[in-house]
């Protein structure tokens, strides 16, 4: 049996990456830490409670010594690390949790494994040969594009908020292990994740919840801020493929193809529940509002992905209409069915 140390496993896309790794890897036990902040919700990991492959920690990557006791424990022999603070709003009104967690927490668990793995630079133990860390990161740390290009493996880092700084300074500590210590290492960097178990305050879980409540959707700006969406299952199985089969050292970026703006995005949800939900009066379009746009709010993000899909044989399996659909679904049973169980 194989012991891999998922992070964050509790949050949006770990919750979505366990019950998939589990099913899909027979000879792993997934030992899943996440501090249960705001992000994380055990409710997300119901379907693999009690399963004999996984056990959950609550825990802060921060804490190095319960790092350190976790590795002996379950004799670790591999990461990978989702765990992160990811919502920049409240990196720019609360950057300090961003330094911690996605900086000081991911020095913690790399070096914790390069202590337990490595004898010294270059060498690994035996019975570590094959031991990787994965590091799970963001487009964001590209910063902004223009109407045109995308953003490759190459393109130069310019992180535009606390958040993406953060993100991508952890990279670089990463990228400085492997070239360094010659530490096993891979990274992905995703566009914009949607999906099931979405934390509520994101993009389209928000344009749901307020129109649902009958209350006014808010878009930021002019509603033109364009982004690459990558439904999540997909992104899941882009992170398995690099885990298991890419190169060591090297970074794959992972992006649905599916650029669409902010309004659009606000106005299929909208279309998508007129259908799946009728309003009492008129469409939920109606219901969309233009607010103050966010500081600093980077343009447009959008992936190449074409290293990942040659190199590993990686495809998206959704386009962005087949994807929503999935996904207001999800979110009709959790905001409309669970609502009436509670009140029956």
């Amino acid at each position: 049996m194989i012991h891999i140390l998922v992070t964050g496993g509790a949050g949006f896309i770990g919750s979505n990456f366990v019950p998939y790794f589990l099913e899909t890897h027979t000879d792993v036990h997934l030992v899943n830490i996440d501090a249960l902040t705001y992000a994380g919700n055990l409710d997300n990991l119901k379907e693999v409670e009690g399963h004999e492959r996984y056990t959950f920690v609550k825990g802060d990557i921060c804490d190095r010594k319960l790092i350190e006791e976790l590795f002996e424990q379950y004799d670790i022999q591999g990461v990978i690390h989702f765990a992160a603070e990811s919502h920049v709003d409240n990196s720019i009104s609360n950057p300090d949790a961003f330094m911690q967690t996605n900086i000081l927490g991911t020095f913690n668990l790399i070096d914790v494994a390069k202590k337990y793995w490595m004898v010294g630079p270059g060498v690994y133990k035996e019975a570590y040969k094959h031991s990787r860390f994965h590091h799970v990161s963001t487009d964001e740390v590209y910063g902004t594009l223009g109407k045109e290009g995308l953003f490759m493996e190459t393109t130069p880092y310019a992180p535009n908020s606390p958040y993406s700084a953060s993100k991508a300074s952890s990279d670089f500590i990463v990228r400085s292990y492997h070239h360094t210590y010659g530490m096993n290492v891979v990274t992905t960097n995703c566009s914009n994740n949607y999906g099931p178990k979405q934390h509520d305050e994101k993009l389209i879980p928000t344009i749901i919840r307020k129109a649902l409540a009958g209350e006014s959707i808010p878009i930021y700006g002019d509603g033109s801020n364009i982004r690459d969406w990558l439904y999540v299952l997909d992104h899941c199985k882009g992170i398995a493929l690099a885990y298991e089969n890419g190169l060591s050292g090297e970074t794959y970026n992972i992006g649905g193809r599916n650029e669409r703006n902010n309004l659009y995005i606000a106005q299929t949800v909208c279309e998508l529940l007129d259908k799946k939900h009728p309003r009492e009066n008129g469409s939920y379009k109606e219901l969309i509002t233009y607010v103050k746009d966010r500081a600093g709010h980077d343009f447009r993000y959008a992936i190449d992905a074409t290293k990942i899909e040659s190199n590993l044989g990686w495809k998206a399996d959704e386009n962005f209409e087949s994807g929503i659909d999935k996904t207001i679904d999800w979110y009709l049973n959790k905001f409309i069915q669970n609502k009436s169980k509670s009140l029956a």
